[in-house]
């Protein structure tokens, strides 16, 4: 198997999260209408409506959706959120819910792990990359999650016009790290568009499952943090 030479990652999920977590600015939420959550519940929750964003994504992406149909998803997005946490509401409250979640004060924030973990797997050799279905520049988005200086580059959505699962989103970031697919490791959360995305792509899919929401998967690697992440990687390149 060729030398590994880079290590690319997804953003959301994987490099990064709500700050506050997602289960606290939930239960505030859903505390308006009389109901309440649980952090398992609100795992469970979000790993069902990741996976309904990663299916619409690769159909109609939301930048090219207009905002009644942004609302429309966001509505049902949450719906899944609530559905998770034990409870089934109907599109138009999910949507209230939504509006409430939207009031809450919060950032995507890096997990604590991330600038740690970068910074070793670049001072031993690898480049490092962003591979991102953010709607937004690439240097702006390393700049505003505090990346800059931490990673080689970063390929987002907004920039490529298209979005993971695409291989071409994968395959510019291949470019820009100047290496072959199979050179390549990706590290991602989501199985359809990052680890599906990857391998289809000529990639080597890692999972990171920090909300342990594939326990049992076994089909490719998973790691639950960055420290099992570059243990994983330093295993592969050892062989």
């Amino acid at each position: 198997m060729p030398e590994l030479k880079a290590v690319l990652f997804d953003m959301y999920g994987t490099l990064a999260g709500f700050d506050p977590p997602r289960e606290q600015i939930q239960a505030e939420a859903v505390a308006k209408f009389g109901l309440t959550v649980t952090t398992e519940g609100i795992d469970a929750g979000y790993h069902m409506a990741d996976e309904f964003m990663t299916r619409q994504n690769a159909t109609k992406p939301l930048r090219k959706m207009n905002g009644n149909e942004q609302w429309t998803f966001f509505s049902r997005y949450e719906q899944l959120v609530l559905q998770g946490a034990g409870h089934e509401v109907d599109l138009t409250l999910a949507g209230e819910i939504w509006a409430e979640v939207r009031k809450r004060e919060y950032r995507i924030a890096l997990f604590p792990d991330v600038i740690d973990g970068l910074d070793q797997l670049r001072d031993s050799g690898l480049i490092v990359g962003v591979v991102s279905n953010m709607n937004s520049g690439s240097q702006r988005l390393l700049d505003d999650m505090g990346l800059t200086g931490h990673v080689d580059f970063a390929v987002t959505s907004g920039e490529t016009g298209v979005e993971k699962p695409d291989r071409r989103i994968f395959e510019a970031g291949l470019l820009k790290a100047g290496v072959d697919a199979s050179e390549a490791a990706f590290v991602g959360d989501q199985l359809e568009s990052d680890i599906f995305g990857a391998e289809n792509a000529g990639l080597r899919p890692v999972l990171i499952d920090r909300y342990n929401g594939h326990s049992g998967y076994e089909n490719h690697p998973r790691t639950t943090d960055m420290e099992s992440v570059i243990a994983l990687i330093e295993s592969i390149r050892s062989k």
